[in-house]
């Protein structure tokens, strides 16, 4: 049996009240961004989450970073988890794992549709050990089909689905949206669907396979683009960028994002731009209308937006006009509706001292769910997690 070792034999005690999820674990086996955040977004609810990763690590970890003693990337994405070292090739390893089963609500892997039944962890096989456990594999291009056993990325399922193709501008190259969009509403669709698996259980007492595929997830985010109807053709035009006017604009410093879809933002955007003459003229008093004649409208609503910076605008637009100015991921945490929203706090890390970062997305009244705390280092609490396990046999 091979562990890294661990700092001490102790499991951290959870702060604060429960969440609605509190009582439960996860065994959390996948890698990368979208299963091991889906996980993250169960222990925000306060489940227990155990992620246990092979003796070289998550690869993420070796992700380039900024940080010399973690990968960022790891750990922002891995929150309040304990953390376990198993090698599952190891036949003592497996039957460790085996034994957590057993006492597991749910389990969540990314491999690829093959692996599983290679290493004796298939959702059928874990079901003979533990028939409630909810199972969800998350895959690149689901569990069916000519594309089922290759490897998916975030960014290869974007330029598949056409997200790239949509992002870039009309008659240019695509272009990638940064930031793992796919991947993180993957992890949304895991969150969501152990939840929904979880309720079911308690009808039925029985688990299931739950899957999650970033094919899935990439399609689901263009839903507003994937309908195509009776005797369209095949290339009609599917960008909801409303014709350029609703968009990110130039200012004299900094730029600025305007949204005036509707008539009342319309009208109170030419009002404070000192434009009252486009507001009048009928021929943009439609989106539809703007959209056709954004070629005569963005050069003089961009000509008034010189005359000042993005955040004298931010301020002048106010509440009548939905707008920001563009700011970096560094402004948000110390952002003041952040703050308000504790969306930010502080946690100590064994080998970075302490950390920054998000909390959580979803707030609950009544079982608002413990405090969260920082990521594991690799194999952080094995030895931990066996004591424990070898006290509940």
């Amino acid at each position: 049996m091979s562990h890294t070792a661990p700092e001490n034999t102790r499991l951290p005690e959870r702060q604060g009240p429960a969440g609605p999820l509190s009582g439960l674990r996860v065994l959390d086996l996948s890698a990368y961004i979208a299963g091991p955040y889906g996980c993250s977004l169960l222990a925000d609810q306060g489940a227990e989450v155990i992620k246990i990763e092979p003796p070289t690590g998550d690869n993420l970890r070796k992700y380039p970073s900024t940080l010399e003693a973690e990968s960022r990337a790891f750990v922002g994405v891995n929150r309040s988890k304990l953390g376990a070292v198993l090698d599952l090739k190891n036949p003592d390893d497996l039957a460790v794992l085996m034994q957590l089963v057993r006492s597991a609500d749910v389990l969540v892997h990314n491999f690829r549709p093959s692996v599983p039944p290679r290493l004796g962890i298939a959702y059928e096989q874990l079901k003979a050990v533990n028939p409630r456990l909810i199972y969800c594999a998350v895959t690149g291009y689901g569990e069916t089909g000519p594309l089922r056993e290759k490897a998916g990325y975030d960014q290869v399922l974007q330029t598949m689905t056409g997200m790239c193709a949509l992002q870039g501008k009309r008659g240019e190259p695509p272009e990638i949206i940064y930031g793992s969009v796919v991947d993180y509403y993957a992890a949304a669709l895991v969150a969501a669907g152990v939840a929904s698996a979880l309720y079911e259980r308690e009808k039925s007492g029985e688990g299931q396979f739950v899957g999650v595929s970033l094919l899935r997830s990439a399609l689901t985010m263009q839903s507003a683009r994937m309908v195509w109807a009776e005797g369209e053709p095949k290339d009609v035009g599917r960008d909801m960028r409303s014709g350029g006017i609703t968009g990110i604009h130039p200012t004299r410093e900094g730029h600025i994002y305007i949204s005036a879809n509707t008539p009342h933002f319309w009208q109170a955007l030419c009002a404070k731009a000192g434009l009252p003459e486009l507001a009048a003229d009928e021929r943009y008093d439609s989106v539809r209308k703007r959209a056709q004649h954004a070629a005569e409208i963005v050069p003089k609503l961009r000509a008034a937006l010189a005359a000042r910076s993005a955040l004298e605008w931010e301020e002048i637009f106010g509440e009548e006009v939905p707008c920001s100015a563009a700011r970096t991921v560094e402004d948000m945490f110390d952002n003041e509706q952040v703050r308000a929203e504790d969306m930010v706090a502080n946690f100590p890390h064994p080998t970075l001292g302490s950390y920054r970062g998000f909390t959580r997305p979803v707030r609950f009244g009544r079982t608002p769910g413990p405090e969260p705390f920082a990521a594991p280092t690799l194999g952080q609490h094995t030895a931990a997690v066996l004591a424990r396990r070898r006290a509940d046999d």
